[in-house]
């Protein structure tokens, strides 16, 4: 019987206020920060306290049976440090029970690679230092912002001293094979790739609420049934936004329901959790995942057209990162910060 890795990914982005040409060189502060306030106290009230509280029930419960991973984007970290600590504390208890991992990404959840080499580097090393200096331990495993990856970014990921990194296990580059397996990339000497396994995944991000679907009500016996006949393979990864639970999905749908009874009886199933760098260390790579252009989780489409699809955002981007020479020769560390923060 396969392993399972559940990895939840978190992240708010900062909201931008109105601002009008009349206002540049007179207002210097670009956020609405009572909206970042008033939507983070929602997702945290629904979704952060509700389910952290649940995953810890659930560690304390099974112990070392139950496994999960989280990746914390810098700005959805710097929202609950000014608005929510509370969510941070229940992220440091569940760090503390070391049935946790925690991922590193881009700071601010951005698409530096892309653009700029140094500056993707420079927000990796700041996201790790500072998931460091909250939990305890330096991540090993990488996930690009939106799963974005191809054999390039595994490459120069590899290059910076990860183990791990995460991408879409998408039918197009798999070719009939299974994404239940670990890869690595073409170029990669090292470091494991591990695909999230779409389908079951969007199982319950996606469709869980959805009365048309033909499996509707997803119950945990039928969901661990499709997990079983999964036998001729090592590891099966469920990445999902943590929002799903609460926020995307409400907790009238029965979804914080479904999560209790699919741990209970998934360990009752004597089904292995793993985190992502216990994959890792446990299984062998069986097969190269060649991917050439620029992959993600987003949309139909798994590309980057989700943010590059039209001139509009084509030409914002740019600007932004036309800038990035100026702005560090400045030396100021505030002004990097928000500049860095409109890459969001």
């Amino acid at each position: 019987m396969p392993s399972v890795c559940l990895y939840f990914q978190v992240h708010q982005p900062n909201r931008l206020k109105k601002y009008s040409f009349f206002e540049i060189g007179r207002d210097r502060f670009y956020e609405d920060d009572l909206l970042n306030a008033e939507i983070l106290n929602k997702v945290s009230d629904k979704c952060y306290i509700p389910a952290n509280r649940m995953m810890l029930e659930l560690i304390k419960k099974h112990g070392k049976k139950f496994k999960i991973a989280y990746s914390l984007s810098g700005v959805f970290i710097e929202q609950c440090e000014h608005h929510r600590p509370d969510v941070i504390a229940s992220f440091q208890e569940l760090a503390t029970t070391g049935c946790v991992e925690f991922l590193a990404e881009t700071y601010y959840h951005s698409l530096a690679y892309l653009y700029s080499k140094e500056e993707f580097e420079r927000q990796v090393k700041k996201h790790t230092k500072k998931i460091r200096e909250l939990f305890g331990k330096s991540p090993k495993v990488f996930r690009n912002t939106e799963l974005i990856y191809n054999n390039e970014i595994a490459h120069y990921v590899e290059g910076m001293g990860f183990k791990g990194i995460m991408a879409e296990g998408l039918d197009s580059v798999l070719d009939g094979r299974t994404p239940d397996i670990l890869y690595k990339a073409p170029n990669a000497d090292n470091i494991k790739t591990l695909l999230r396994n779409f389908v079951l995944s969007d199982d319950v991000a996606f469709r869980f609420s959805d009365t048309n679907w033909k499996e509707y009500p997803l119950s945990p016996e039928k969901y661990i049934g499709w997990l079983q006949k999964n036998d001729d393979t090592d590891n099966i990864n469920i990445f999902i936004d943590y929002e799903t639970i609460g926020e995307h999905h409400w907790e009238d749908s029965g979804i914080f329901d479904f999560w209790r009874g699919f741990i209970d009886a998934a360990v009752a199933a004597k089904i292995s959790f793993k985190t992502p760098s216990e994959v890792i260390k446990s299984y062998n790579v069986k097969g190269v995942y060649d991917a050439h252009l620029p992959t993600s989780w987003a949309d139909s489409e798994k590309d980057i057209s989700a943010w590059k699809g039209n001139n509009m955002q084509t030409e914002a981007l740019d600007k932004v990162y036309q800038l990035e020479e100026y702005v560090k020769k400045s030396k100021n560390k505030d002004l990097i910060h928000v500049w860095a923060k409109l890459q969001t």
